[in-house]
């Protein structure tokens, strides 16, 4: 079954913020990935989606589809996270009033993103930049 697919996600772009979440998702389908399993990894890769968009300076996705396992990665040029363990914290967000007008911000993405998925790896350093994996059981 390998599969990669590879997407940029523009800073500020809302847009098309999603885009790249829908695509992953029909390619899913295509690959005939379980309802359940999709379902999960659209919510954490949305997230992820509207997490790059929102609070970094530009980034990828990486999809790689193996037998067993799908992979999502989340790299960002920037600016990082001061205190992850705080990020991961259900309801505590940096977004700006702009951001929470147009209803995200609302704190709750890195926790979705951690509670969808197997498993849960996240990296940051100010200044450099965030890289998040996370795996999906098949």
């Amino acid at each position: 079954m390998g599969y990669n697919m590879t997407f940029d996600v523009e800073s500020g772009d809302f847009a098309t913020a999603g885009q790249a979440s829908r695509k992953i998702k029909k390619k899913l389908q295509d690959l005939g990935i379980s309802s359940k399993i999709i379902r999960r990894i659209a919510i954490a890769g949305y997230e992820g989606e509207m997490n790059l968009a929102i609070h970094s300076d530009g980034g990828q996705i990486l999809l790689d589809a193996e037998p067993g396992v799908i992979t999502l990665r989340l790299e960002d040029t920037g600016p990082g996270i001061g205190n992850v363990d705080l990020a991961m914290t259900e309801g505590w967000s940096t977004a700006s009033d702009s951001v929470r007008e147009m209803g995200f911000g609302a704190g709750m993405g890195l926790p979705n993103m951690r509670n969808n998925a197997d498993g849960f790896e996240i990296t940051s350093r100010p200044g450099v930049g965030t890289k998040i994996k996370m795996t999906f059981d098949l």
